[in-house]
């Protein structure tokens, strides 16, 4: 997600604090929450898909491989 982006989630969280938000800034406020939210899900994944246990034989095995294994 870009930081200009961020940077204006920061700053309607913090004119939410001193005013009430207008319909249409609240409608964007959701948007870009939203947004973060899919944005910071899909890097968690991503880095979980990277992220191995080594148990105590030493054998390597993905994360993504034991999610799989217990559902």
């Amino acid at each position: 997600m870009e930081q200009s982006r961020i940077d204006r989630i920061n700053e309607l969280a913090r004119a939410s604090r001193e005013r009430e938000l207008t319909p249409e800034e609240k409608e964007e406020q959701a948007k870009l929450r939203k947004e973060y939210v899919a944005a910071f899900k899909a890097s968690l994944v991503a880095q979980l898909d990277n992220t191995y246990i080594i148990d105590e034989k030493g054998n390597k095995t993905a994360v993504k491989d034991r999610r799989k294994h217990r559902n």
